[in-house]
């Protein structure tokens, strides 16, 4: 219904806890942001797994009498938004894989974009999937590996895969995190008294009391025992790409992502966009959430006042189904509502992270006009969305996104702004310099890190569908 990215995953994990489960459920809870349609969580009590996994929300999947079913003191989780497979129970995560070394359970944030092509091959050799995750097919890898030990049948595997990846991987005693490569995704390890935990996001940290430690570094299995971490980085070096859409829209503002702070990297992503597009304006209003922290730099680098003029209703899950018929053109209208009060008789600068249709900025424009609003400009503090996203983000094709076919007048011709203004790449480059990372920009520039098959693009998203 919202034209917006979709939230690719969320992984968690805790290795030394009594109360593992438990600690899992919060961390999953704080990552709920990166993934709604489904969560899980698989705990070891040192001999064998234990799994529940459900469709919906992490508080309403996860009770005391749930939590009590997994036991032990290591456990891993998963929220999940669909990016290759179907939205159902069969591809909810962990993925829990019994072979002839034991049980292991794997999830996995990212996409792996050679994933059809390795099904295949497995397949034709008598290989049976479950499910159609790509994270399935890690481990029919790990299991047909030949290799000695859990942590070399890993590399084994993923040395044949291509995309991105931050995995969690349990097994009866141990765990496992492995982050591709080029670092696309976040993947960070801390300490809770004798416990050790991994997580996407450092919020997840936070709310646990967990003491924030390091990044899983790009191309690192890091084994985690009774004993202390073991690194081993058994992969060619790759350039170091993180995804920097995850500083413009996915990730928590609260969290410490890739070196940086996501709060004051979008902050700043608003004063650059200020500094490149001055305006003369009355009140500056983001669109709410992820458009907030920009618009307040924006605000600030200007000099013009900021206001919350659109108020967003909170309650409104991602399984909301859009009415039909006589009541569709409500639209937006569910999830944000003017303050007429604050808009009427006002030259409004709005602020929103990115356009990708373009239809929920034409009605967003609308709904600010209807409310009296005087002049209405669009700001967008990233640059022109002009191709998909291949490693993990559930984006529209490239025919669908209104920039990669449209000049910016021709898009702000279908939005009906006053003006339409994005920010540079340069100037998205400065805000985010204290990372001190070169990014994966594929999305605003085309320039792809990791090559993918040409043939069945478009539908790699919706894999095996």
């Amino acid at each position: 219904m919202f034209d917006k990215y979709k939230d690719e995953c969320g992984v968690f994990g805790i290795f030394g806890h009594p109360e593992a489960a438990n600690m899992t459920y919060l961390g999953l809870y704080a990552l709920q942001h990166r993934g709604q349609e489904s969560a899980g969580i698989v705990s070891s009590d040192g001999s064998q797994l234990h799994s529940h996994k459900a469709m919906g929300l992490v508080a309403d999947i996860f009770g005391e009498d749930v939590l009590k079913k997994l036991p032990g003191n290591a456990a891993i989780g998963h929220v999940r938004y669909s990016t290759t497979g179907a939205s159902n129970l069969k591809n909810a995560q962990p993925f829990v894989v019994d072979y002839a070394r034991g049980e292991i359970a794997v999830a996995h944030n990212g996409n792996i974009v050679n994933a059809r092509l390795i099904r295949d091959e497995l397949e034709a050799y008598g290989s049976i999937f479950q499910s159609s995750m790509d994270t399935e097919i890690i481990a029919h890898l790990i299991a047909t590996s030949r290799a000695a030990t859990l942590t070399e049948r890993i590399a084994d595997a993923l040395r044949q895969v291509k995309g991105s990846y931050s995995l969690v991987f349990l097994t009866g005693s141990q765990m496992i995190a492995v982050r591709d490569p080029h670092g696309f995704r976040p993947l960070a390890l801390g300490r809770l008294k004798d416990a050790w935990v991994v997580a996407s996001e450092t919020c997840a940290f936070d709310l646990i009391e967990a003491e924030y430690v390091r990044d899983i570094g790009p191309g690192e299995i890091l084994l985690i025992d009774r004993l202390s971490p073991k690194s081993f980085r058994p992969f060619d070096k790759a350039p170091y790409t993180p995804c920097v859409f995850e500083f413009i829209y996915f990730a928590r503002p609260d969290s410490n992502i890739f070196g940086a702070n996501v709060y004051a990297v979008r902050k700043n992503l608003g004063r650059e966009l200020a500094r490149e597009n001055p305006i003369d304006a009355d009140i500056v209003i983001p669109v709410p959430d992820s458009g907030v922290p920009a618009a307040i730099g924006f605000a600030e680098e200007s000099n013009i006042p900021f206001q919350m003029g659109l108020i967003r209703n909170h309650y409104v899950g991602r399984t909301f189904i859009e009415p039909k018929d006589a009541i569709r053109h409500f639209g937006v209208k569910i999830k944000l509502n003017a303050v007429k009060e604050l808009l009427k008789g006002k030259k409004v600068v709005v602020i929103d992270d990115s356009i990708v249709r373009g239809t929920t900025s034409r009605k967003i424009v609308k709904m600010i006009r209807d409310a009296g609003a005087k002049e209405v400009h669009m700001r967008i503090s990233s640059p022109p969305t002009v191709c998909p996203c291949f490693y993990g983000i559930d984006t529209p094709t490239k025919k669908e996104l209104i920039a990669s076919s449209h000049t910016i007048d021709e898009v702000n011709t279908y939005i009906t702004a006053d003006t339409l203004r994005y920010l540079s790449i340069e100037g998205l480059y400065k805000a985010v310099s204290d990372a001190g990372a070169s990014f994966c920009d594929a999305c605003f520039t085309g320039k792809y890190p990791v090559e993918f098959p040409v043939e069945g693009i478009e539908p790699q998203m919706a894999l095996f569908k």
